[in-house]
């Protein structure tokens, strides 16, 4: 009978073979079950509440608010900021919430896709035009892209059809729903 490996634990064995050769002399690995990374304490604001947060630093605030604050509109899209699905405001500017630590946020007010509402519980003129348009179809994009329109709009942007293209262009919609929501957006400007 003859000794073989899967390929899963082949690749393992590799993996660790690897690591070894790698490992600096004198060196020590971190203890197992316990975490290598500093922890810092966060403070902000969410969406007008302050949240206190001890966190490891690597944590992205994408992260933090998905996985931590259940607050599960600001979507993951590439996780390279590169399509725009989890933008969201950091001190009223246009953020992808996966490029940005949350030891970054210290004292800085976030807003989410959640926090966008009205204070009396009404939408957002942009919720309100993106409904009006049909200016989604799987929905996927569609909270970074209200969050994108209300920077776009309050940043003075919403002129014209290529303005809105311009200033949107770092959300990506995948279903092509781009005329949509630049009426959408253009429509929400005219209310404001």
């Amino acid at each position: 009978m003859t000794d073989s490996l899967s390929r899963r634990e082949f690749l393992g064995a590799s993996g660790a073979a690897v690591g070894v050769a790698l490992t600096p002399a004198g060196a020590t690995a971190a203890p197992k079950g316990r975490t290598a990374e500093r922890m810092v304490d966060v403070t902000c604001n969410v969406n007008g509440r302050p949240v206190s947060a001890h966190v490891e630093a690597r944590t992205t605030l994408l992260d933090h608010l998905r996985e931590r604050m259940d607050l599960t509109g600001t979507k993951k899209g590439c996780n390279e900021g590169a399509c725009g699905a989890c933008t969201v405001l950091v001190d009223g500017k246009r953020m992808n919430a996966c490029l940005i630590l949350l030891a970054q946020c210290e004292g800085r007010a976030i807003t989410t896709v959640e926090g966008i509402a009205q204070p009396d519980g009404s939408l957002h003129p942009v919720q309100q035009a993106f409904i009006d348009h049909d200016a989604f179809q799987c929905g996927f994009c569609t909270p970074g892209q209200v969050v994108s329109a209300a920077a776009c709009i309050a940043e003075g942007h919403a002129t014209s059809e290529a303005s809105v293209r311009e200033w949107m262009s770092g959300n990506l919609c995948r279903c092509s729903a781009y005329p949509q929501i630049t009426a959408a957006v253009l429509a929400a400007a005219r209310r404001a």
